[in-house]
Parts: C-alpha cells; sequence; structure tokens
C-alpha cells in the first residue's frame, strides 16, 4: 500500500502546521483545539498525494454559531387606538445560526399566546397584533434564542399605550407580513411561508396555488393558517403560491414564487483507467442538479487545459496518443451555487514488452474431429504486440481452413487427425519479443451406445436407466443426471438415487419409486471437447390419491347420501371407489353397504344402507385402480342418523351370579332414538306372568331384581325388549338366568397325600356326602405353598376324590421358597394395547409390565376373551408381549389382558370390545395352569361363585364384566 501526503488548506491557503500549537494532522484527519471564530472560520479542503499522483478532497464549511448581546437603549411607548393593527419590532442583533423568537408580556415567564390575533414571525422575530384590544396594553420584551449555543437575549421592553381618542373604526386588511416574490427550496428541505394581516374585524388568512392544483396531503397549515409548511420539498412543489387576508370589510393578497434548486449528484463517473502507450482515453462523467452544474477536470490537483492532445467537452475528457507522462490522478469536478462534487479516478500508461505469464497456451489442447478449433494468442503487451503462428516450424498462413484474426486468435476450420501437433504463437512489439506453445490433439466423436427410454413403472419398483458411450481413449468422460430440470444429488437423495456403471456408463438405478419420482429424466456426458445429452419420461403410477371433500347431502334412519371430489389417479385410470363408516360403538372404520352396490370411478355420489337410526356416523372414502387401494379421504363431518322405532332386540341377553336373593340380568347395549330405554321382563321358569321393568337409561346393560324369597341358583325366564318416544320394539329371544347361589358349607374329609416319586404327588380326600348347595370341584387353599405344575390341579367334578400332580425335580419346599411365593401379583395392567384386524386374523400388542420390588416377577401373560353369543370363556398364555388370535366373523367379541406371576394373576387391562362388524374367526387354547400344593393337608371345596382359585376367580369376575 502507497503512503500518501496529506496537506490542507484553509479559504485556499495552505496551512503551516510547524511550530503551529492548535492544530495538527492525525491519520489525514486535522484537528483543531481552542477553536477561534476569527482564526479558523472558512472553507477548508484536504489534498492527497503520492506516487500516483495528486487529488482534492471535498471542501467542508467551519462556521461558529453565536448571538450578540447589542446595546440595550429605552424603546419609545407606541401609541395605539382601541381596534388598530401594531406591529412591534423586536431588533435582532448579530447572530449566526438559526435563531427563534417569544415575546414575554410584562413579566417573565408570561409569554404572548399566538391565535388569529396575535402572530410572532420567526423570520422578523417581530410581534403582530391585528387588532388591538384594552387587555393588550403592557410591556412587550423580545426574547431571541439561538438553538446551536442556546444563548438569549433579551430586548428593552416596549410599552403598549392605549390612545384616548376613541376607537378605531373597522378597515380592510394589510398583510404587514409576507414572503418574497421568489424564494429557492433545496430539494428535500421543509420550507415554510409566513403570511399575517392587520385588519378589523380580525382578518381570516387562506393559501391557494395560482395554478388551481390542490395541495397534497403532506402540506400543513399552522398558527391559523399564518405559516404554510411543505415538507420534504420536491420538484412537482414549485409554483406561484397565494395568501388571502379577508374580513368584511375586504380582502388583500400576496404571491411568491418557489423555485426548486438542488446540489450537484453524479448520474456517470469515471472509473480507474489502464492504457498502453500510444492509445486513446475518453473519460466522461454526468451530474444531475439544480441549476444545471457546469464541469471542470483536474489532473493531480491542477486545472486541465482544453489544448493540443488534451480536449475538454462539459464533462467529457480525451487525450490522443497518450504518453508516459499522462499517467497520474484525474478529477471531474461538478458545480453549481448550491455546491460542488468531486469524482477520482488514475490513469495508468503501460509500456512493456510481450509476456505469456498471464495467458500462456494450455499444454495439451483436444478437439472433436469434424469441429472448428480456436487457438487464441493473448500477450501481455504494451503497446499491443503483432502474432506469428507456426505449426511445428511452419509459418502459418491464412488460406479456406485457416484464419488469423487481428486479436491474434487463430481458427481451424473442419479439423481433422492430420491437424494434430505442436502450435506456436509468437508476439513483438518495440519493446521484445515472446512466444507460448501448446499440442493439439484431435479426438474421435463420443457416441451414446445406449440411452434412457421412457418408461411405466409402479409405485415400491426399481429400474435403471441406461446411460452407455462409446469415445476416444484420449478423453475424460463425466456423467451427471437431472430430474425436471435440476440435477440430482446422490449424497441426499441416497435412499433411492444411485449412479451406476464404469468409465464409459453412468446408468441410474432409481430404488423403491415413489410418486414424486415421475417425470423427465436426463443424462449429461461431458467430455473434454463436447456435450451429449439424452433424456426420458419416466412414469409412475401408483394406487389414487384420498379422495377430498366428503359431504353428506341427505341422511333418514338408516340411509346416507354422500359426494365427494376425486383424488389424482397417479398415471392410472380410477377404477372404484369404496366408503367405510366409523361411529363410538365401533373399533375403527368398517366397510358399508352403499347403492350402486359397486361404485366405479365416474361415479362421485352414492347412498349408503343399513344404518342403524339415531347413531352418530363418519364417513370416509377411498379410491382404487389398477395398482391398488388408495389412502382414505378425510372423514366427513359427523352426522347422526334419524330415529325410529326400535326394528331389534338388545342381544347377549344373559347375567346370573350377584349375592344372595338377587337376579342379575345383562345384555347388549343398543340405542335407537329420542327417549330410548330397555324394558326388562322374568319369570321362574314354570310360570306364567313375566314380571316387567322398566330402565330409561340407554347406557345401562345391567339389572339387579332383589327379593328375599328367591331360592338359591334357581332358574329363570328373561327377555329384554327396546322402547323410544316412537313407541316399544320387539323382544329378545327368552334366555334363562339362575339366580345367585351360596358358597359350600362343607369342608371335604380324610386329605392326605404321599410321594410317589421325585416329581409325583398324589392326593385323596372323602367326597362331600350331601350339602344344600351345588358342588363343581375342589381346589387347594391358595395360602398354602404353591408350586409351578405341568398340569391343572383344579378338579371340576365331586366324583374325583384322587389327584396325581405332576412337578418339576428342582422345585424345593424350602422356606425361601414360601416366602416368594407370598409376595402379591404385580398392581399395574398391561398398558398401551393396540390391534390390527386383517381378514379373520386379530394381533394384539402391548407394553411389558415391569413388577415393583415387592411384587412377583412377570413371567408371562394370559389374554381372556369371552364370545358374547353362548358367553364361552377363552385364554392363551404367552411369554411374549405379542398374540394373533383368529376370530369368528359371526360373533362379539370382549378381551382383556392379565399378567402371570409366582404371586398370581396381576390386574387386568381396559376391556376391548370387538364387534362382529369387524371380525373373523377366533379359535383358542384352554389354558394350561398348575398349581400344586406343598405339604398340602386339606383341599377346598369350590362352585362357580364361591371359588377360591385365583385364576378361576379371575375369569369369573371378567366373564361377569
Amino acid at each position: 500500500m502507497l503512503s500518501s501526503k496529506l496537506l490542507w488548506s484553509l479559504n485556499g491557503t495552505l496551512i503551516d502546521l510547524r511550530g503551529d500549537e492548535r492544530r495538527r494532522l492525525s491519520g489525514g484527519n486535522l484537528i483543531i483545539t481552542g477553536l477561534d471564530r476569527d482564526q479558523d472560520s472558512g472553507v477548508y479542503q484536504c489534498t492527497a498525494s503520492n506516487t500516483r499522483g495528486t487529488i482534492l478532497s471535498q471542501r467542508a464549511t467551519l462556521q461558529f454559531a453565536y448571538l450578540e448581546n447589542g446595546k440595550t437603549q429605552t424603546r419609545s411607548a407606541v401609541n395605539v387606538r382601541e381596534g388598530q393593527g401594531v406591529v412591534l419590532l423586536c431588533g435582532t442583533p448579530l447572530h449566526s445560526g438559526e435563531l427563534t423568537f417569544t415575546w414575554v408580556f410584562n413579566e417573565y415567564p408570561h409569554f404572548v399566546q399566538q391565535d388569529s390575533r396575535r402572530f410572532v414571525s420567526q423570520e422578523t422575530g417581530n410581534l403582530y397584533i391585528a387588532k388591538v384590544k384594552p387587555s393588550d396594553v403592557g410591556n412587550y420584551t423580545c426574547v431571541v434564542n439561538n438553538t446551536i449555543t442556546k444563548e438569549r437575549v433579551f430586548s428593552s421592553p416596549t410599552p403598549l399605550v392605549l390612545r384616548n381618542d376613541g376607537a378605531m373604526g373597522e378597515y380592510e386588511p394589510k398583510i404587514e407580513l409576507h414572503f418574497p416574490d421568489t424564494i429557492p427550496a433545496a430539494k428535500g428541505s421543509t420550507l415554510k411561508l409566513e403570511c399575517f394581516a392587520l385588519g378589523n374585524p380580525v382578518p381570516k388568512i387562506s393559501w391557494r396555488r395560482t395554478s388551481d392544483v390542490s395541495f397534497p396531503n403532506k402540506v400543513k397549515l399552522k398558527n391559523s393558517n399564518a405559516i404554510l409548511e411543505i415538507p420534504s420539498f420536491q420538484q412537482e412543489d414549485t409554483g406561484t403560491y397565494e395568501c388571502i387576508a379577508e374580513n368584511s370589510r375586504g380582502k388583500n393578497a400576496v404571491r411568491g414564487r418557489l423555485s426548486f434548486h438542488a446540489t450537484p449528484h453524479w448520474l456517470q463517473t469515471m472509473t480507474d483507467t489502464s492504457l498502453s502507450i500510444e492509445e486513446n482515453l475518453f473519460w466522461e462523467c454526468k451530474a444531475n442538479g439544480k441549476p444545471k452544474p457546469s464541469y471542470s477536470w483536474l489532473k493531480n490537483g491542477e486545472t486541465l487545459i482544453s489544448e493540443g492532445r488534451v480536449q475538454i467537452e462539459n464533462g467529457a475528457l480525451s487525450i490522443s496518443s497518450l504518453n508516459l507522462s499522462d499517467g497520474g490522478m484525474y478529477q471531474c469536478v461538478a458545480e453549481n451555487k448550491h455546491g460542488i462534487i468531486y469524482s477520482s479516478a488514475e490513469l495508468m500508461v503501460l509500456a512493456s514488452a510481450p509476456s505469456f505469464s498471464q495467458n500462456p497456451l494450455s499444454r495439451v489442447l483436444k478437439a472433436r474431429s469434424g469441429c472448428d478449433v480456436s487457438l487464441d494468442c493473448r500477450p501481455h503487451a504494451s503497446p499491443r504486440a503483432i502474432s506469428l503462428w507456426k505449426r511445428g516450424t511452419e509459418i502459418l498462413q491464412r488460406s479456406e481452413r485457416i484464419s488469423l484474426f487481428p486479436n491474434g486468435t487463430l481458427k481451424i476450420a473442419n479439423v481433422t487427425k492430420r491437424d494434430g501437433g505442436s502450435y506456436t504463437c509468437i508476439a513483438k512489439n518495440q519493446f521484445g519479443t515472446a512466444s507460448t506453445t501448446g499440442r493439439l490433439i484431435i479426438t474421435e466423436p463420443t457416441r451414446i451406445s445406449q440411452g434412457p427410454s421412457s418408461t411405466e413403472i409402479t409405485v415400491g419398483e426399481s429400474i435403471v436407466l441406461p446411460c452407455q458411450v462409446t469415445a476416444d481413449p484420449a478423453l475424460d468422460v463425466a456423467f451427471f443426471w437431472a430430474f425436471n430440470g435440476q440435477p440430482i444429488d446422490f449424497h441426499q437423495d441416497a435412499d433411492h438415487f444411485e449412479r451406476v456403471g464404469g468409465s464409459f456408463s453412468g446408468d441410474l438405478m432409481i430404488r423403491n419409486i415413489q410418486l414424486n419420482h415421475g417425470g423427465k429424466y436426463i443424462c449429461l456426458i461431458d467430455t473434454d471437447v463436447e456435450s451429449l445429452s439424452a433424456d426420458a419420461i419416466l412414469v409412475v403410477k401408483g394406487p389414487p390419491s384420498p379422495p377430498d371433500l366428503v359431504v353428506v347431502e341427505e341422511v333418514t334412519d338408516s340411509t346416507a347420501q354422500l359426494s365427494w371430489s376425486p383424488g389424482q389417479d397417479n398415471g392410472s385410470p380410477i377404477t372404484g371407489y369404496v366408503i367405510q363408516a366409523r361411529t363410538p360403538f365401533t373399533v375403527g372404520w368398517q366397510a358399508v353397504d352403499t347403492v350402486p352396490e359397486a361404485i366405479n370411478g365416474n361415479t362421485l355420489t352414492a347412498t349408503v344402507v343399513g344404518l342403524n337410526a339415531w347413531v352418530e356416523y363418519e364417513f370416509r372414502v377411498l379410491a382404487s385402480n389398477s395398482v391398488g387401494m388408495g389412502e382414505p379421504s378425510p372423514p366427513s363431518t359427523k352426522i347422526r342418523t334419524e330415529d325410529a322405532m326400535p326394528d331389534t332386540a338388545p342381544t347377549d341377553v344373559g347375567g346370573g351370579g350377584g349375592t344372595k336373593s338377587e337376579l342379575v340380568i345383562t345384555w347388549e347395549e343398543l340405542q335407537n332414538g329420542e327417549g330410548f330405554g330397555y324394558i326388562i321382563a322374568f319369570r321362574p321358569v314354570g310360570l306364567v306372568t313375566w314380571t316387567r321393568a322398566v330402565i330409561s337409561a340407554p347406557s345401562v346393560t345391567r339389572y339387579v331384581y332383589r327379593n328375599d324369597t328367591i331360592p338359591p341358583f334357581s332358574p329363570f325366564n328373561v327377555k329384554v325388549g327396546g322402547f323410544n318416544n316412537r313407541g316399544e320394539g320387539p323382544f329378545s329371544s327368552i334366555a334363562t338366568v339362575f339366580s345367585a347361589e351360596e358358597v359350600p358349607s362343607v369342608a371335604p374329609e380324610r386329605v392326605s397325600a404321599k410321594s410317589l416319586s421325585a416329581a409325583d404327588i398324589e392326593v385323596t380326600w372323602e367326597p362331600i356326602a350331601s350339602t344344600p348347595e351345588r358342588v363343581l370341584g375342589y381346589e387347594k387353599p391358595p395360602l398354602l405353598t404353591v408350586l409351578i405344575c405341568l398340569s391343572n390341579i383344579l378338579v371340576l367334578s365331586n366324583a374325583v376324590t384322587q389327584l396325581i400332580a405332576h412337578c418339576e425335580p428342582f422345585l424345593s419346599f424350602s422356606a425361601h421358597f414360601f416366602h416368594t411365593q407370598q409376595t402379591s401379583a404385580p398392581g399395574q395392567p398391561p398398558q398401551n394395547v393396540e390391534w390390527n384386524l386383517t381378514g379373520s386374523q386379530l394381533v394384539l400388542q402391548w407394553d411389558p409390565v415391569i413388577a415393583l420390588e415387592t411384587e412377583s416377577e412377570v413371567t408371562g401373560y394370559i389374554v381372556l376373551y369371552r364370545r358374547h353369543r353362548n358367553n364361552d370363556m377363552y385364554s392363551i398364555i404367552t411369554s411374549k408381549t405379542s398374540v394373533e388370535l383368529t376370530l369368528n366373523p359371526n360373533d362379539n367379541y370382549v378381551i382383556q389382558i392379565k399378567t402371570l406371576s409366582e404371586g398370581g394373576l396381576g390386574e387386568g387391562s381396559e376391556p376391548i370390545h370387538i364387534h362382529q362388524l369387524s371380525m373373523s374367526v377366533i379359535s383358542c387354547c384352554r389354558l394350561l395352569f398348575c398349581l400344586l400344593p406343598a405339604l398340602m393337608s386339606s383341599y377346598w371345596v369350590f362352585n362357580q361363585f364361591g371359588c377360591l382359585n385365583i385364576l378361576l376367580c379371575s375369569l369369573q369376575s371378567f366373564s361377569a364384566s
């Protein structure tokens, strides 16, 4: 970086800083301490010089704000008549800087308040009173403020005295304060025009433009219209403005023309330029301003004069046949009376021998046979060098195929193998000679041997788009792929796109194709000498996109008319639609019957039939084509079918259980309209008369009849019907339900056990001869030690009096084992139970249960499920957290999952209701669960409602739910 010498001038005179204690330079800046108004006021300019030349800075003006306190002289009283107008003069002292004026009435700080009658001019400082009143009598003092120095000067008081020769009559306005005939305004400035009149009555002030052009919104009127303010003054604000003062005695007006002026600003400037010796220079600068600026040119800070080789015309400078002395710093100066601006640039005049150090010929040049080849010869030389071309040692001349251009370029048309070889460019000027050499290799044309072809493909499949070429071995070949005009990013899209092949193959593999992969693929081949491309259209077919705008148009108690708009067919025409429905009583979405039964792809409306009355439904539509079924549409808004008199009876009527003297009746929930409820009819088997009960809550599905006269385990005929506001529906078929029974009151006797082997124990007892309660079988009390065995110890017959239980031989009867068996079962039920129904297969999944420290470890899970039709209970044991069931499509199911542990069965999950609308087949295997007593001394008797076995009790409570 070149160092510069900096000099400062004041009012055109160079400032000598030697021995000057107040002024010094710091980084090129002029610093002045102890400012003095007389010595330091004026125009400053900096001159910067180095070995390249000299330039001048913009001018800067330094002014000092001040406010002199003029001589204070006693002012004479001003005598006026009432109703007369008056002007009190301020007498502005010498100053520099913007001033503001206020007036004090009698005592400070009681200032004169301006209104339509009184006005203080910020131009003259005078106080104008349009019409004097007796209250105006007093002393007035003008206060002058300098906004920069904050100085304040008070004038001597001016007494205002009212004459005693009577009031003055009315007279027309007399404008005492007005603006000049011509007012120049700078671009972007805020212009204020003042206008005030004396008169009786007090005149009203208004403004207009003589061109009758209305004022723009930015114009503001202040101080009872005495001030017209125009912010951000622009060219369109120029023109003649008129102030009108008017009262009942007449009117008067003044006019003034606003002119626009602007300091110069650049439209075009020159830039640093390097030219060879003997070349010509042309620079032009253009500036705008109001008035139009004039131009001058400086070289190294000195004014240029138009003569000889140097010509100046307005803002244009031209110098012909440059020589080394013409180099330096040049400035274009634009100036009008409102300002001056400078634009600077450097001219470098060059003189040097040719050199190829920056632009040599490539060492090896390749060209395709049959094309045109251009070899550039561009040495750095000042002045421009003369060029000569050689092939080997032969000097090239112009011919039909060879062209030599003035800029040194060699062009050979329709090249062949014979044109290959060594080429040399020789450049020469008056300062020296230089050369550069390169080897030209002619290659055979590259051809695409196999390119991609347009094809159709289905979503999820994979494809390879070929792109293979035959190329000259001397060439480097590169392959690129673009999709719909954008380059494929093989790193970011690695899941789908991969480039495969060898040196002359750039095949594109697309895996797991999706719909968004359909479009135009282009294979781009680049070699050293040419570029080729091949393209193909890939059509991706997939299932249709979801339909949209599913609307339910008409609803009855059993039908709903739907319409929808189609989605994209995704390359394969839509062949049909399927409608699904969902209610609060179904699990998931289920297909429904429609009219027409089969909805073709051109149909966009259908009627859903077979709906239940008074049920809230949602609908969705799925489209299909030759590829498959598409995703479902968004659900429709929820609608409720109309109500109807019940036409079906509640299902799964049953019951049983309960406590002493109770008859428990249960059924499946049914709703069918407003005011829905149930009628329960029952009677002891063998009697004719029915007892009826009514339940008005549609969600209640259990009724308990209590009567002390009901004998234990007594059969009853039971039927349930529904009703609503429209009437009663049919009753269900008659079911037999037993009243509650009591637990066995007698225990088995003569219980004994003996060991048969290391793994077998024989247990015997005497059957109970007679008891008023029903005996279903025998069970070992849970309070004794329990071992895990491979067979079931529940004896479901009163006739069996002997049991051989086979157990694992490694289990002992130690105190530690006994303690382990006494820990409780896990209290946490399986959570997040999910299910998926495909055909007749139901897959259940749930989160594993982690036992607490005080609970038995989870050893597995038992899945319990009950068929509604015959109340059969089934179970499956698994060590996993998933199970697959095959269900009967003609029945409803309730499913529950519990944990297995040494402490027994844990808490059950929330019941899952599977309705026959969504079911297929269920098959089950019976629960194999072996509980073998250790050191058994007695068995407990159990029946259906008094069972003490952990498993059976759980099954019964689950069945009751």
